[in-house]
């Protein structure tokens, strides 16, 4: 007599506990019913008939549930949690982005499986339009809209609303895998430069090499070198005229001219410029000098008159 001994393989165990089933998909605007529920078309879950949730609580499905959503004519894969189980027997529905992620048509076949995803530490996006530039703050409203998401997909194209504009993001990486959990989780966002996205030219200043001209410190005697500090003439008390003409030291050629850019600038340097002419230095003849002023060589005036005694 032959005894036969049951192994209970871990691996078995998982296959018993495995949702999949195959539906036939239609975007939400495809669901009736007077309540509108464009709060779908918001999100990345989906609505799935009431016969899914009675198998799911029949196996021991880790919660949050999330499912592995497969299009098998196309090889395409997303991921996706669930809203709600109130729709009709073998179909589900998607929201608009995620069908076009899987290239299914209405009333296509998409294969459902639940999974375990690992849950998010990093994710970074791209957006597909440089219009998401306009958005002050782009990390605060994506993570609002995240919100009503449960999972990324590396790859993914997901869809936001914001201010009544929709807006495209392709998941460019997730970490610590391809497809990850985004609920209740610390994540990092990072975003990579938009789509079509081109940054301003900088306008280079060609800077011009100075003429023989402007570098002949000689050739700015002729210009007007405009205000000079301490350049005019001065009078002495004695009435001579000698060393009262000014003399203001001349030109170098490190001197520039007011306008001129400064072709020795460093950086971290500041250099105060001085611009100044030379004043021509003017002859002086005797009978000018005569008519010159002289102080103190002025009439005074008397109170008591000449000629009149007291």
């Amino acid at each position: 007599m032959f005894s036969f001994q049951l192994i209970d393989h871990p691996m078995a165990r998982g296959f018993q506990n495995r949702f999949s089933t195959q539906y036939r998909c239609y975007s939400v605007s495809m669901l009736a019913g007077p309540n509108d529920r464009s709060d779908v078309e918001k999100g990345g879950k989906i609505i799935m008939p009431p016969s899914a949730l009675d198998q799911l609580s029949r196996l021991n499905i880790t919660y949050p549930m999330l499912f592995k959503l497969t299009n098998k004519n196309s090889d395409r894969m997303t991921h996706c949690g669930v809203l709600e189980f109130v729709a009709d027997e073998g179909i589900c529905y998607l929201p608009h982005w995620m069908m076009q992620n899987l290239l299914l048509e209405e009333g296509g076949l998409v294969q459902v499986e639940s999974v375990n995803l690992m849950v998010a530490t990093y994710s970074k996006f791209q957006p597909q339009s440089p219009d998401f530039l306009d958005i002050t703050n782009p990390k605060a409203v994506l993570e609002n809209a995240l919100r009503n998401f449960a999972c990324l997909t590396t790859g993914d194209v997901i869809a936001i609303n914001y201010n009544e504009k929709i807006y495209e993001l392709r998941v460019m990486e997730t970490k610590p895998d391809k497809a990850v959990s985004i609920i209740e989780c610390d994540m990092n966002v990072d975003f990579d430069a938009p789509l079509g996205y081109k940054e301003p030219e900088r306008r280079r200043h060609h800077q011009e090499e100075p003429t023989e001209e402007e570098g002949d410190p000689s050739s700015y005697a002729d210009m007007d070198m405009g205000f000079r500090a301490f350049t005019g003439s001065g009078n002495r008390l004695d009435g001579k005229t000698k060393g009262i003409e000014p003399s203001p030291a001349p030109l170098t050629a490190n001197d520039i001219k007011r306008g001129i850019p400064n072709y020795d600038f460093k950086v971290g340097r500041i250099t105060f410029i001085r611009n100044s002419r030379p004043q021509p230095r003017k002859i002086v003849d005797d009978d000018d000098a005569m008519n010159r002023f002289i102080a103190f060589s002025g009439q005074g005036q008397s109170l008591r008159k000449k000629g009149r005694k007291p």
